[in-house]
């Protein structure tokens, strides 16, 4: 099954560092990175404001676990946001570059 993971980073630096392993490892087939996200959320009993980079990550799902374990290695925040999306569809030549890209 294809995904798409979503990963919100402090900073483009953390952003990038986080993007290359996981393209380099071949745990993801392609990395996105929007910069200037604004995000409000609850934190420590209080709504919290935060300027932040958004990863969407193109994988599949054999490889959540070694991509998660790898984000919260990398990743400065203490509770990291790190969200699955089935891709319940997909043009077959965009899902078979996955495929290679992945090595599969």
């Amino acid at each position: 099954m294809y995904q798409v993971i979503l990963v919100t980073c402090p900073n483009k630096k953390e952003a990038r560092k986080i993007a290359t392993f996981l393209v380099k490892e071949r745990l993801a087939s392609c990395v996105n990175i929007i910069d200037r996200l604004e995000s409000f959320f609850w934190w420590q009993k209080k709504i919290d404001y935060a300027k932040e980079v958004l990863l969407i990550i193109k994988s599949k799902k054999k490889n959540f676990s070694k991509v998660v374990k790898n984000i919260k290695r990398l990743h400065s925040y203490k509770v990291p946001e790190i969200i699955a999306l089935k891709i319940i569809a997909g043009e077959k030549k965009y899902l078979n570059w996955i495929d290679e890209s992945l090595g599969i």
